[in-house]
């Protein structure tokens, strides 16, 4: 059951006290996706937001609401980066002391900008492998310091907040005479879905919603599957913005019954789009902020012309050291990159029948690595070799297995991917 104090009226009165406080980010149309999808698509860029993500709205509007008697008790939150830059902008900005726990998989420019944010009002706190551990330390400390825990997601406040992309998106739309027919978004603790989507049902009830998630961290579709959160037993971090272990109690209610369809995506194909953004729309995302726009591609041949689609860039609070993984990711997800365990027979030119013979034009080796550094004689080698067209992989498997050597192609999932991701 949504709560009573989750309305769009509500939501607009958030909006309202937000009004000068965040940015009023751009909605942009995008040629690239426009013209792949058939319809148009407009990128809401919360990725130019203050501390360059949505999740300032929630925690601003949340934080402020405080009585008194909390503020002079100070906050305490948990974040996997995002919420925590808000929360600090708000504690500086309002004059509030914080302290922010982060998962040690919180990349490292987020972990500054948090400091920079936040100055001598907050203190940072990395503990935990994941956001649930996090939230659990930082539950601790506010029970036994009497500090207010403020959520990122699960709490009206939050939610609130977050409710005012929709809003201000909606309304930037009607004022170049779109029609909307389709937001897409993502989710991860089901705050940014739950605020808009309790404003967009109210306000714009025939627009479908559509929730995207990490294939990784899937929480909100193994909610709906069990019909209440569950704690999901593996949680893939890559996608940190949205890496939620369990969704909300309250965010899962709002979800279930206002969002029309949560959809998981693959951590490959969001690092695919991460890069189209960059390269052709010069836009930075962090992977969360790619999900909505990676699943709108599925979108194509479904609607008409004259229809609009919203997609939320929710983030961009990437880390430049990531893209080296985020290209790899994307090569083997688009099957451009390949990984052999190759045993080389003990006789010269072994290696030059390789190279000529098994390699084809458009075939490159990206990665030649001994796996027995001191004896190289018996051991076998870890190549690693690039294609310029996903289907090349056919002929090459052909000669591979013709070849008088022992080849076994390393299996996406396999433990030996960690010695080159």
């Amino acid at each position: 059951m949504i709560p009573a104090e989750l309305t769009a009226a509500r939501v607009e009165a958030a909006a309202e006290v937000l009004v000068g406080v965040v940015h009023t980010t751009p909605l942009e149309h995008s040629p690239r996706l426009s013209q792949a999808i058939g319809a148009e698509v407009l990128l809401k860029r919360e990725n130019r937001q203050v501390a360059r993500s949505y999740k300032v709205r929630g925690a601003f509007h949340g934080i402020q609401g405080l009585s008194e008697a909390e503020r002079a008790r100070g906050v305490v939150c948990a974040s996997a980066g995002n919420y925590a830059q808000g929360v600090a902008w708000a504690c500086a900005r309002l004059g509030i002391q914080g302290r922010i726990y982060v998962p040690s998989n919180t990349p490292r420019q987020k972990r500054q900008r948090i400091l920079a944010l936040g100055g001598p009002s907050v203190k940072l706190v990395v503990t935990g492998s994941n956001y649930d551990e996090a939230s659990m330390a930082a539950r601790e400390d506010a029970e036994s310091s009497g500090a207010v825990f403020v959520h990122p997601f699960d709490d009206p406040a939050t939610i609130l907040g977050q409710g005012s992309v929709a809003v201000e998106a909606m309304a930037q739309a009607a004022e170049r005479g779109l029609r909307v027919t389709t937001v897409v978004l993502p989710v991860g603790g089901g705050g940014l879905a739950s605020g808009m989507s309790v404003w967009l049902k109210e306000r714009h009830p025939a627009v479908r919603i559509i929730g995207v998630e990490p294939a990784g961290a899937a929480s909100m579709t193994a909610a709906l599957a069990a019909g209440r959160p569950v704690k999901l037993p593996h949680v893939d971090t890559f996608v940190d913005g949205a890496a939620v272990g369990r969704v909300g109690d309250l965010t899962y209610d709002v979800v279930s019954e206002l969002v029309d369809e949560v959809v998981a995506v693959p951590e490959g194909a969001v690092c695919t789009e991460m890069l189209e953004l960059y390269q052709v729309d010069g836009i930075i995302t962090e992977p969360a902020g790619a999900l909505a726009s990676t699943y709108a591609l599925q979108l194509a041949g479904t609607l008409s012309a004259d229809e609009a689609v919203i997609c939320i860039v929710s983030g961009g609070n990437n880390d430049v050291s990531r893209y080296a993984e985020i290209v790899e990711r994307s090569l083997l997800h688009e099957g451009l990159r390949h990984y052999f365990m190759v045993t080389f027979p003990q006789e010269p030119g072994a290696l030059r029948y390789f190279l000529e013979e098994v390699l084809s034009e458009g075939e490159d080796i990206v990665l030649f690595e001994y796996v027995k550094k001191n004896n190289r004689e018996t051991g076998p080698a870890l190549v690693g070799v690039e294609l310029d067209r996903a289907d090349r992989i056919t002929g090459l498997l052909e000669r591979m297995e013709k070849s008088p050597m022992q080849i076994e192609q390393v299996p996406p999932g396999s433990p030996l991917f960690s010695f080159f991701l």
